[in-house]
Protein backbone atom coordinates (compact mmCIF):
# COMPACT_ATOMS: atom_id res chain seq x y z
CA UNK A 1 0.00 0.00 0.00
CA UNK A 2 1.11 3.59 -0.66
CA UNK A 3 2.94 4.78 2.47
CA UNK A 4 1.00 8.04 2.19
CA UNK A 5 -2.29 6.23 2.82
CA UNK A 6 -0.84 4.42 5.82
CA UNK A 7 0.50 7.70 7.14
CA UNK A 8 -2.86 9.39 6.56
CA UNK A 9 -4.54 6.74 8.70
CA UNK A 10 -1.99 7.19 11.49
CA UNK A 11 -2.44 10.95 11.42
CA UNK A 12 -6.25 10.68 11.38
CA UNK A 13 -6.09 8.40 14.42
CA UNK A 14 -3.92 10.97 16.19
CA UNK A 15 -6.37 13.75 15.30
CA UNK A 16 -9.21 11.70 16.76
CA UNK A 17 -7.21 11.17 19.96
CA UNK A 18 -6.18 14.83 20.26
CA UNK A 19 -9.84 15.82 19.84
CA UNK A 20 -10.42 14.29 23.29
CA UNK A 21 -8.06 16.83 24.89
CA UNK A 22 -9.66 19.59 26.96
CA UNK A 23 -7.88 22.79 27.95
CA UNK A 24 -7.56 21.53 31.53
CA UNK A 25 -5.69 18.45 30.25
CA UNK A 26 -2.78 20.40 28.77
CA UNK A 27 -0.75 20.30 31.96
CA UNK A 28 -0.88 16.52 32.24
CA UNK A 29 2.40 14.58 32.11
CA UNK A 30 3.18 12.39 29.09
CA UNK A 31 5.38 9.36 28.39
CA UNK A 32 7.85 11.81 26.78
CA UNK A 33 10.28 12.64 29.58
CA UNK A 34 9.76 16.14 30.94
CA UNK A 35 6.96 17.01 28.52
CA UNK A 36 3.45 18.03 29.45
CA UNK A 37 0.63 17.32 27.04
CA UNK A 38 0.88 20.94 25.88
CA UNK A 39 4.58 20.39 25.09
CA UNK A 40 3.81 17.18 23.21
CA UNK A 41 1.09 18.81 21.12
CA UNK A 42 3.43 21.70 20.28
CA UNK A 43 6.04 19.18 19.11
CA UNK A 44 3.52 17.15 17.11
CA UNK A 45 2.16 20.31 15.48
CA UNK A 46 5.63 21.59 14.58
CA UNK A 47 6.62 18.25 13.08
CA UNK A 48 3.57 18.28 10.83
CA UNK A 49 4.55 21.72 9.58
CA UNK A 50 8.16 20.65 9.12
CA UNK A 51 7.28 17.53 7.14
CA UNK A 52 4.79 19.52 5.05
CA UNK A 53 7.54 22.02 4.27
CA UNK A 54 9.87 19.15 3.37
CA UNK A 55 7.26 17.79 0.94
CA UNK A 56 6.92 21.28 -0.55
CA UNK A 57 10.69 21.68 -0.98
CA UNK A 58 11.51 24.02 1.90
CA UNK A 59 12.28 21.61 4.72
CA UNK A 60 15.96 22.57 4.97
CA UNK A 61 15.04 25.70 6.93
CA UNK A 62 15.20 24.76 10.62
CA UNK A 63 12.73 27.55 11.41
CA UNK A 64 9.88 25.58 9.83
CA UNK A 65 10.46 22.81 12.40
CA UNK A 66 10.46 25.06 15.46
CA UNK A 67 7.90 24.21 18.13
CA UNK A 68 6.02 27.16 19.60
CA UNK A 69 3.70 27.28 22.62
CA UNK A 70 0.12 26.86 21.41
CA UNK A 71 -1.77 27.91 24.53
CA UNK A 72 -5.48 27.17 24.73
CA UNK A 73 -5.63 26.78 20.94
CA UNK A 74 -3.49 23.64 20.94
CA UNK A 75 -6.19 21.28 19.65
CA UNK A 76 -7.35 23.32 16.62
CA UNK A 77 -3.72 24.21 15.84
CA UNK A 78 -2.89 20.51 15.81
CA UNK A 79 -5.85 19.68 13.59
CA UNK A 80 -4.91 22.40 11.09
CA UNK A 81 -1.29 21.20 10.97
CA UNK A 82 -2.44 17.62 10.41
CA UNK A 83 -4.59 18.70 7.48
CA UNK A 84 -1.66 20.64 6.04
CA UNK A 85 0.75 17.70 6.09
CA UNK A 86 -1.79 15.26 4.66
CA UNK A 87 -2.50 17.68 1.83
CA UNK A 88 1.22 18.17 1.17
CA UNK A 89 1.87 14.43 1.08
CA UNK A 90 -1.05 13.87 -1.30
CA UNK A 91 0.32 16.19 -4.00
CA UNK A 92 1.08 14.68 -7.39
CA UNK A 93 4.72 13.77 -7.79
CA UNK A 94 5.58 14.03 -4.09
CA UNK A 95 7.01 10.50 -4.00
CA UNK A 96 9.60 11.52 -6.58
CA UNK A 97 11.02 14.23 -4.31
CA UNK A 98 13.80 14.21 -1.74
CA UNK A 99 12.78 15.49 1.69
CA UNK A 100 15.20 17.71 3.60
CA UNK A 101 15.05 16.66 7.27
CA UNK A 102 17.61 18.88 9.03
CA UNK A 103 16.72 17.56 12.47
CA UNK A 104 18.38 14.30 11.41
CA UNK A 105 21.51 16.19 10.43
CA UNK A 106 22.49 19.33 8.58
CA UNK A 107 22.11 18.92 4.82
CA UNK A 108 20.53 15.47 5.03
CA UNK A 109 17.79 14.48 2.60
CA UNK A 110 15.77 11.29 2.34
CA UNK A 111 13.64 9.66 -0.35
CA UNK A 112 10.02 10.71 0.08
CA UNK A 113 8.71 7.24 0.94
CA UNK A 114 11.34 6.80 3.66
CA UNK A 115 10.68 10.25 5.11
CA UNK A 116 6.92 9.66 5.16
CA UNK A 117 7.63 6.35 6.92
CA UNK A 118 9.45 8.29 9.65
CA UNK A 119 6.38 10.51 9.96
CA UNK A 120 4.08 7.49 10.15
CA UNK A 121 5.85 5.87 13.09
CA UNK A 122 6.11 9.21 14.86
CA UNK A 123 2.35 9.71 14.82
CA UNK A 124 1.49 6.11 15.55
CA UNK A 125 3.55 6.32 18.74
CA UNK A 126 2.57 9.90 19.62
CA UNK A 127 -1.10 8.93 19.30
CA UNK A 128 -0.40 6.36 22.00
CA UNK A 129 1.43 9.01 24.04
CA UNK A 130 -1.63 11.27 23.98
CA UNK A 131 -3.89 8.38 24.98
CA UNK A 132 -1.62 7.51 27.90
CA UNK A 133 -1.65 11.13 29.04
CA UNK A 134 -5.45 11.14 29.00
CA UNK A 135 -5.78 7.68 30.54
CA UNK A 136 -7.84 6.37 27.62
CA UNK A 137 -7.51 3.27 25.48
CA UNK A 138 -5.47 3.34 22.28
CA UNK A 139 -5.78 0.63 19.65
CA UNK A 140 -3.14 0.64 16.93
CA UNK A 141 -4.27 -0.60 13.52
CA UNK A 142 -2.47 -3.89 12.78
CA UNK A 143 -1.55 -2.77 9.27
CA UNK A 144 0.04 0.40 10.62
CA UNK A 145 1.95 -1.60 13.22
CA UNK A 146 3.34 -3.91 10.55
CA UNK A 147 4.37 -0.91 8.43
CA UNK A 148 6.04 0.72 11.43
CA UNK A 149 7.90 -2.39 12.55
CA UNK A 150 10.90 -2.25 10.16
CA UNK A 151 11.14 1.51 10.68
CA UNK A 152 11.37 1.06 14.46
CA UNK A 153 14.11 -1.54 13.99
CA UNK A 154 16.12 0.92 11.91
CA UNK A 155 15.96 3.90 14.32
CA UNK A 156 19.37 4.28 16.03
CA UNK A 157 19.33 3.83 19.79
CA UNK A 158 22.22 6.18 20.50
CA UNK A 159 23.20 9.31 22.42
CA UNK A 160 20.65 11.41 20.52
CA UNK A 161 17.90 9.77 22.54
CA UNK A 162 19.49 11.07 25.73
CA UNK A 163 19.40 14.71 24.69
CA UNK A 164 16.91 17.04 26.42
CA UNK A 165 13.64 17.15 24.50
CA UNK A 166 14.26 13.95 22.55
CA UNK A 167 10.97 12.51 21.27
CA UNK A 168 12.21 8.92 21.68
CA UNK A 169 13.94 7.68 24.83
CA UNK A 170 16.50 4.83 25.00
CA UNK A 171 15.00 1.41 24.38
CA UNK A 172 13.59 -0.60 27.28
CA UNK A 173 13.54 -4.28 28.13
CA UNK A 174 10.92 -6.10 26.08
CA UNK A 175 8.23 -8.12 27.93
CA UNK A 176 8.12 -11.84 27.08
CA UNK A 177 4.45 -11.68 26.07
CA UNK A 178 4.84 -8.49 24.05
CA UNK A 179 2.71 -7.77 21.01
CA UNK A 180 4.33 -6.27 17.92
CA UNK A 181 3.12 -2.82 18.97
CA UNK A 182 4.47 -3.41 22.50
CA UNK A 183 7.83 -4.16 20.90
CA UNK A 184 7.76 -0.91 18.95
CA UNK A 185 6.88 1.06 22.08
CA UNK A 186 9.67 -0.56 24.10
CA UNK A 187 12.19 -0.03 21.32
CA UNK A 188 11.31 3.67 21.36
CA UNK A 189 11.55 4.03 25.13
CA UNK A 190 7.92 3.52 26.09
CA UNK A 191 6.83 0.93 28.62
CA UNK A 192 3.82 -0.93 27.17
CA UNK A 193 3.01 -2.21 30.67
CA UNK A 194 2.65 1.28 32.12
CA UNK A 195 4.42 4.38 30.97
CA UNK A 196 4.80 5.93 34.40
CA UNK A 197 2.35 8.72 33.66
CA UNK A 198 0.20 9.60 36.64
CA UNK A 199 -3.17 10.78 35.44
CA UNK A 200 -4.51 13.57 37.69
Amino acid sequence: MDVRELDRRAVRASVDMVAKVAIEDLGRPTPCAGWTLADLLAHMTAQHHGFAAAAEGSGADLAVWRAEPLGDGAVPAYTDAAERVMTAFAEDGVLDRAFALPEFGRGLTFPAAQAIGFHLIDYLVHGWDVAQSLGVEFTAEPELVEAAWPIAQAIPDDERRRRPGAAFQPGLAIPEDATRFDLILAMLGRSPRGCGVTVP
